[in-house]
């Protein structure tokens, strides 16, 4: 399965031009980003392992809100943004 962001790379109406690097899935930086969902740390778990086969996981972070209840804290989303390229989110049980 692949799910993609279909605006990725679209820049919104009216914003400036931002030239970037396209993503190395190789060597980037990851987040794996948990809403605190029963079992989503052990699917994101199972996820970097695989990603071991073809990869360093040394640069693949954990992350996530305290509940599943809740809303993320003000300028997490940010954060991730801020520090990774590529973010694997795992929301639903």
């Amino acid at each position: 399965m692949r799910i993609v962001n279909p605006s990725f790379g679209l820049t919104p109406a009216g914003a400036e031009q931002v030239t970037t690097r396209p993503v190395d899935w190789l060597t980037d930086p990851i987040v794996m980003f948990t809403n605190s969902k029963p079992n989503a740390r052990e699917l994101l778990d199972g996820i970097r392992q695989q990603l071991a086969a073809i990869r360093p996981i040394d640069n693949i972070a954990f992350m996530g809100k305290n509940s599943a209840s809740q809303p993320a804290p003000g300028g997490m989303i940010e954060q991730v943004a801020q520090q990774y390229r590529i973010a694997l989110l795992a929301l639903a049980d």
